[in-house]
């Protein structure tokens, strides 16, 4: 594993641009600074393709979605692209309306993505959008999925059912495919990665999953996508980043017996101070690589 990718990002402070909503735009910022790289946040049709090309990374995220927004992204999303760069997508409540899944379907439709991120109801939501066959249904409750509700990742329902869904959504729109949860989920169509790092409390603060979108955003944006290293791995690494500063943070407020505003300040500063050695010893990935439609160790 290409543990040094924290190093990477500290040394060439990749410039991400960034399209979210403004309930998580400080954090999400706070985090890709955290992780050492730079953010941007521009939404206007008036520059978005401008941001793009001068960006190293783009992250677009559904929540407080608007119609000018969506053409923005569209936008900058074609550029991006075009400019080789990575592209995440965050689908947040991809099923709550009409509205949304349209506009999931245009993004899904015009502009090539790198990375979509998502919890399980919206990665299924996307799955059904594209013509999947589920046989869960895609309850959209809220932005925040609340560890033991409806529509969250358990450990002990066995993940392996999810396999071939995330792998058949991976070759079909050509994106790494991550469902977060208490356990995290990747796929890029030839493996699938499990990461077991994280906690709970996570959920307790809006826009934990926003952040690691900007993680992601940062560690894919200098990875070498033509190099020995999948892109998928960055994502993974991603995960487990940001997943081991949460388990940190929880450590750190439980001691304290402090709250989830100490355990979200936590989480920025464990980002901050990571590096690649705490990472190597802390990751918690599981890989399994795929041949032809069966699972095998890797």
């Amino acid at each position: 594993m290409r543990y040094k990718i924290v190093e990477e990002v500290r040394g060439k402070r990749p410039l991400i641009h960034c399209i979210t909503n403004y309930v998580t735009a400080n954090d999400v910022a706070n985090m890709i600074l955290a992780a050492g790289a730079s953010p941007i946040m521009a939404e206007s049709v008036r520059e978005a393709e401008e941001i793009a090309q001068i960006s190293q990374a783009l992250v677009l995220n559904m929540g407080m979605l608007t119609d000018q927004k969506l053409e923005a992204m569209i936008l900058a999303g074609k550029r991006a692209a075009l400019m080789g760069h990575p592209v995440i997508l965050d689908p947040v409540g991809a099923g709550a309306s009409s509205f949304r899944r349209e506009a999931l379907g245009r993004i899904l439709g015009e502009v090539p993505c790198t990375v979509i991120r998502g919890n399980r109801s919206e990665i299924l939501c996307t799955a059904r959008l594209l013509g999947e066959r589920t046989e869960e249904t895609c309850l959209q409750k809220g932005v925040d999925t609340a560890p033991g509700s409806e529509g969250d990742l358990q450990p002990a329902q066995g993940l392996s059912r999810y396999d071939g869904l995330l792998t058949d959504l991976s070759r079909r729109t050509g994106a790494v495919i991550v469902m977060t949860g208490e356990m995290d989920l990747a796929a890029d169509g030839e493996r699938i990665y499990r990461i077991y790092n994280g906690h709970s409390m996570m959920s307790g603060i809006t826009g934990a999953g926003c952040m690691l979108d900007g993680v992601i955003g940062a560690y894919t944006a200098v990875w070498d996508r033509k190099g020995r290293y999948p892109v998928s791995q960055g994502v993974a690494l991603a995960a487990a980043a940001h997943g081991l500063c949460g388990q940190l943070a929880y450590e750190k407020v439980k001691a304290r017996k402090e709250g989830t505003g100490s355990f979200r300040t936590y989480l920025l500063d464990y980002m901050s101070l990571l590096d690649s050695n705490q990472l190597m010893g802390g990751a918690r990935i599981e890989i399994q690589t795929i041949i032809s439609d069966s699972i095998w160790g890797d």
